[in-house]
């Protein structure tokens, strides 16, 4: 009987290779969380390496089972709680769906502001964690330091800085505050300032370009093989974003670009989420000329049933095509709802960056991905 962890495979002649199997994780600084890596190595050269994932699973899907259609929305805060204001959009984007309740103007714009300040967040901790995992800590230092900034506007609006439970469908809990332009507005003003200081401290730094250009490289058939969005498949030359090819919200009312690159590697999956930054800043400045008057939320029950169904809505995080299907039997409580999560597929894409390059090199590409691991363990 073979000793061979699952998924790996034995030597088809004999004397083919001499190896060792090692560990990453799955308590580990650079897993981003409760995530296990075995690596199948010849010296420092990877050959293979097989994601171990549930760790952390908390059965979020079974529990969906027992909660009320707007009671979900707070578990989707709890996946990537990097991302937890997307989530919480992604979700509501369905149930709207399956219910056919409508958004007032005013409670677009309020969700894009949100959701673009949320994905500059996620970026902002991608860039520190990017920079900390390659030896920069100075990098880790100054990349919260603005991330903490977007925070503060989320906990005046939402009472909660990390995990919002903010969107309802309809709209929102609540209505904006009146400092909430002017802030906003202020903050965009000092990001701006910001943002070429941290870009020239990191992106032409020689430790970076010499561990990330050209490593981990991910081709664009194996992108889409593997089910890969977002930054990871753009970086490879997918020229898919779900608010230009599938608009939500208002999205195809409002003039951005979708970067797109195509050397497939650590370096242009950096380079993506850098050029991304700027196009949400001139998301949000549009929104705030444009922020009307009016209602924030539809009239809606707190609760409500769906009618009997399936309904999907698939919305773009921070991380990629984040989508929720929805099965309802016309109850209150939905049949069950289940998370298509970006990071699952971004993940299970390791291996294929991964063959042929060193250990150490497995730390950038596992940085390069930005996975939020509870988002995988549901």
């Amino acid at each position: 009987m073979s000793n061979l962890p699952p998924g790996f495979r034995e030597p088809s002649v004999e004397g083919e290779f001499e190896e060792y199997y090692l560990n990453m994780g799955p308590q580990h600084p650079s897993t981003h969380g409760a995530l296990r890596l075995v690596i199948r190595l010849t010296g420092e050269t990877i050959i293979e390496v097989v994601p171990h994932l549930g760790y952390i699973h908390r059965g979020m899907e079974k529990q969906a089972e027992n909660l009320g259609y707007t009671q979900y929305i707070m578990m989707s805060d709890r996946q990537d709680y990097l991302t937890a204001i997307q989530n919480n959009l992604g979700v509501c984007l369905a149930l709207e769906k399956g219910a056919g309740i409508g958004v007032p103007e005013r409670a677009e714009y309020i969700r894009v502001i949100m959701t673009e300040l949320g994905r500059i967040a996620s970026h902002l901790v991608f860039y520190a964690c990017y920079g900390g995992d390659l030896g920069g800590q100075t990098v880790l230092l100054y990349g919260f330091k603005e991330r903490e900034m977007i925070h503060d506007i989320f906990e005046e609006v939402t009472g909660q800085r990390l995990t919002t439970n903010f969107f309802r469908p309809g709209g929102s809990r609540m209505d904006v505050p009146d400092t909430f332009i002017p802030r906003v507005k202020a903050f965009l003003a000092h990001l701006e300032k910001t943002l070429p200081d941290y870009d020239r401290l990191l992106t032409k730094n020689i430790a970076l370009v010499e561990r990330s250009v050209g490593v981990g490289k991910l081709t664009k058939e194996q992108a889409l093989a593997y089910g890969c969005s977002g930054p990871v498949a753009r970086a490879s030359g997918v020229n898919y974003d779900v608010r230009k090819n599938d608009p939500y919200s208002i999205y195809s009312s409002l003039d951005f670009n979708v970067p797109v690159m195509y050397n497939g590697d650590c370096y242009d999956r950096y380079l993506i989420r850098w050029q991304e930054m700027y196009e949400s800043i001139k998301i949000i400045k549009q929104c705030i000329e444009k922020f009307p008057a009016g209602p924030y939320r539809s009239k809606e029950k707190p609760n409500f049933k769906l009618p009997a169904g399936s309904f999907y809505a698939a919305s773009e995080t921070a991380k990629g095509l984040y989508g929720t299907y929805v099965v309802s039997t016309g109850g209150a409580n939905p049949y069950r709802i289940h998370t298509r999560s970006p990071s699952f597929s971004n993940v299970s894409a390791v291996n294929a960056m991964a063959k042929g390059e060193k250990i150490s090199d497995l730390v950038t590409i596992l940085a390069s991905i930005d996975p939020v691991i509870p988002e995988i363990d549901r």
